[in-house]
């Protein structure tokens, strides 16, 4: 049995196998389950709806439209887990002599089967911070969960923010 402040479950040869529970915190820190993955099964059993959340999604081929999904796209862990990619992040020399600080989004698809692709700048701070942000995200392992709409799995964008923020001296 491993348990951290971010998840709970079974190990068996260095592999997380059956149901792991991952936490977050509520803004009083209360400890929630904000998911429930079956690891052995590769399914998600449970997750903690944030609220009615528009989703671009693949209607059809090639034709994307903004709607309300049933279950957003997910990265298995959470936020917690999906941090520790996202704070490999490296300040660019270039934005830090210009003092360049602020927030990068990065939008790329989530296919039905968790496979991410297409990354793209959709909000710019230049300085090199989009391309860092970028090398991030594309870092980021397939491990999602595909949004759905019903009981179909859909393809969706997932935007991802980083902030670049330079340290007080």
């Amino acid at each position: 049995m491993r348990t951290t402040k971010w998840e709970s479950g079974l190990m068996e040869r260095r592999d997380k196998v059956g149901i792991w529970e991952y936490y977050g915190y509520t803004a009083s820190q209360e400890k929630v389950v904000v998911q429930r993955y079956d690891h052995s099964a590769k399914a998600l059993v449970y997750y903690r709806p944030s609220g009615d959340m528009k989703y671009r999604i693949q209607t059809t081929p090639g034709q994307w439209a903004s709607r309300v999904v049933d279950q957003p796209p997910l990265f298995i862990g959470g936020d917690a887990a999906l941090a520790t990619y996202t704070t490999q992040l490296q300040y660019p020399a270039q934005a830090q002599a210009r003092n360049i600080q602020g927030q990068v989004t990065i939008a790329f698809a989530i296919d039905t089967l968790g496979q991410a692709s297409d990354h793209r700048v959709v909000r710019s701070i230049g300085g090199g911070c989009d391309q860092e942000a970028l090398r991030v995200a594309r870092t980021i392992p397939n491990e999602w969960i595909p949004a759905r709409l019903s009981t179909r799995a859909v393809p969706a964008e997932y935007e991802l923010t980083l902030t670049f923020r330079m340290a007080k001296p």
